[in-house]
């Protein structure tokens, strides 16, 4: 057991190393700024705006989190025995309890009369920072990249943007508290959540077909093969 614990200790250490966590702190700091900002000006609180500055936290510290499986040494970490599932949890279980305070705090910095509905709010921030997670490895899975955290944050960021544009007035997910339309549009966001859950899942293994593709072409292009 003392073995165990040593090399688990071991491993959350080495994973923790690798957290981009400057990133992270990053678009947790800019995200407590923007939900602040009323707070920096005169005038009564209004809940439509800080229903919508709670949005705009959410999304900034989720352009944070979508650094967090840039991993520089990627090629290095790939044949450990370690599977990709298990680093990639113990990256996201490191985050989650700063993530859980950040929150707390964004909340704490709005005014209780301009608060909107702590759970629909809180299950917003949650599928939008489900999204980026589930960006992120999907990039991992899908290329060999070992950095996708831009990418994948420009894609976010596109997203939120043409989000509303594009959506049916009838399927709109962001809608103001006092609309009828509220608690369908956080059934909505349930879905959002669960799918992105169900796709994070999918993309935990690492693909061994495409990596021995790639292994088998390696050696040839060293040996400097014509046609390899």
């Amino acid at each position: 057991m003392g073995a165990v614990r040593g090399v688990s200790g071991a491993l959350v250490g080495a994973v923790a190393r690798t957290v981009p966590w400057r990133a992270v702190g990053a678009g947790a700091v800019v995200g407590l700024l923007v939900v602040g900002l009323p707070r920096m000006l005169s005038g009564e609180p209004d809940p439509w705006l800080a229903l919508n500055l709670l949005r705009g936290a959410a999304l900034v510290f989720a352009l944070g989190l979508a650094f967090l499986l840039d991993d520089p040494a990627r090629d290095l970490t790939t044949p450990v025995t370690t599977p990709r599932w298990l680093r990639t949890s113990l990256r996201v279980a490191l985050v989650a309890p700063l993530a859980a305070l950040w929150w707390t705090a964004a909340l704490a910095l709005v005014p209780e009369e301009a608060r909107p509905p702590l759970g629909a709010i809180t299950l917003e921030a949650a599928a939008t920072v489900t999204l980026a997670l589930t960006t992120a490895a999907l990039a991992v899975r899908l290329s060999d990249e070992p950095e996708p955290g831009p990418s994948v944050a420009a894609t976010l960021l596109t997203t939120a943007c043409l989000t509303p544009l594009l959506l049916p007035f009838h399927w709109d997910l962001f809608v103001p508290v006092d609309d009828p339309r509220w608690d369908a549009a956080h059934e909505r966001w349930a879905g959002v959540l669960v799918g992105a859950v169900l796709v994070w899942a999918a993309c935990g293994p690492e693909p061994l077909r495409r990596r021995r593709v790639f292994g088998r072409h390696r050696p040839a292009r060293a040996l400097g093969r014509p046609g390899a």
